[in-house]
């Protein structure tokens, strides 16, 4: 069965736009549904040079795939949007697309959902709350936390801690998130991704792991007891380690994912091994749900430099997790 795929590209002056009329130029092994404003993906796509036929999505008719369309779930923007220029007007827009995508999916009428990036400074500006698309999905689909797990190559590494000031990570690391974010990390390998005994490598928190609690005492307290007792239970999981030796190829070697305590010990690894082809996969969601690994890059809005490698990626991942769940 042929996976139907709704995509949200994002800030509308932003670059998600001008990567989605790009691929839609070209073959695809999905149904693709952009919930979007149809009058700026047309600008955008007169802008660019890209012969794109944009068609109104009906759940009711099964649409046109071939390269150089794309279906649209219209969504209106606030104002008329310039490429690179933010307008906090768009702010209800960007939101109000994840809301149509959202329902759409929980519906059942779309398979997955893939998002293009947004700029969480001009929503917040707007008056409207957002710390991410993460944080969003997690109240929006009703379930009590989701995992944001990075993905570039063989390489996939989930965060205890998400979007929170370095300075709050220490208290937020307790046995029961710890151990709540390892089961949803092992539970997710194994349904999304088809392992039967994923490896998982569990950083410290502290450096040197603490360092036998002469740098910390997180290790000792909290982290090392939660590998632990997932041992007692027969998973392959092996910390806490040091960061900054585990992302080194001899421990990586064999390993199916590596659980870091915040966002900044983990990303910049992958990022430094996948910029441009890495993708953002959210665990624990009722629905499928896999974004880009980078930002809105107002300054090439526009202009036909934006690489398309990641909202590829994106897009391949969405299908190989939609159709395991197709599968059953």
């Amino acid at each position: 069965m042929t996976q139907r795929l709704v995509i949200t590209p994002g800030e509308p002056a932003g670059i998600g736009p001008d990567l989605l009329l790009t691929l839609a130029t070209g073959a695809r092994v999905s149904r693709w549904v952009a919930a979007a404003d149809p009058d700026m993906l047309a600008a955008r796509a007169r802008q660019l040079g890209l012969d794109v036929e944009l068609l109104e999505f009906d759940a009711r008719r099964s649409g046109s795939d071939a390269p150089g369309t794309l279906q649209v779930l219209p969504v209106r923007c606030g104002t008329p949007v310039v490429p690179g220029e933010l307008d906090a007007a768009n702010a209800p827009y960007v939101l109000e697309t994840l809301e149509q995508a959202v329902a759409g999916c929980l519906a059942g009428t779309f398979d997955g959902l893939v998002t293009g990036p947004v700029h969480k400074g001009v929503i917040n500006d707007a008056g409207m709350p957002f710390s991410g698309h993460t944080e969003w999905l997690c109240e929006r689909t009703g379930v009590d936390s989701v995992l944001m797990v990075l993905m570039a190559a063989a390489l996939r590494v989930a965060l205890v801690t998400t979007h929170v000031p370095l300075s709050a990570v220490p208290a937020l690391i307790t046995r029961e998130r710890v151990a709540r974010t390892l089961h949803m990390f092992h539970e997710g390998l194994c349904r999304h991704f088809g392992f039967s005994q994923p490896r998982i490598l569990v950083t410290g928190l502290n450096p040197h792991a603490g360092e036998g609690g002469h740098l910390g005492r997180e290790e000792i307290d909290i982290i090392d007891p939660v590998c632990a007792e997932a041992r007692g239970r027969g998973w392959d999981v092996r910390g806490p380690l040091p960061a900054d030796t585990l992302f080194t190829p001899k421990l990586l070697d064999g390993a199916d994912g590596v659980l870091a305590m915040y966002h900044d010990q983990g990303l910049p690894v992958l990022k430094h091994v996948g910029f441009g082809s890495a993708v953002n996969v959210t665990f624990g969601l009722p629905i499928v749900r896999t974004s880009v690994d980078h930002g809105t890059a107002l300054d090439l809005s526009g202009t036909g430099t934006a690489d398309v490698g990641s909202l590829k990626v994106a897009i391949a991942t969405a299908e190989q997790m939609a159709g395991r769940q197709l599968r059953g």
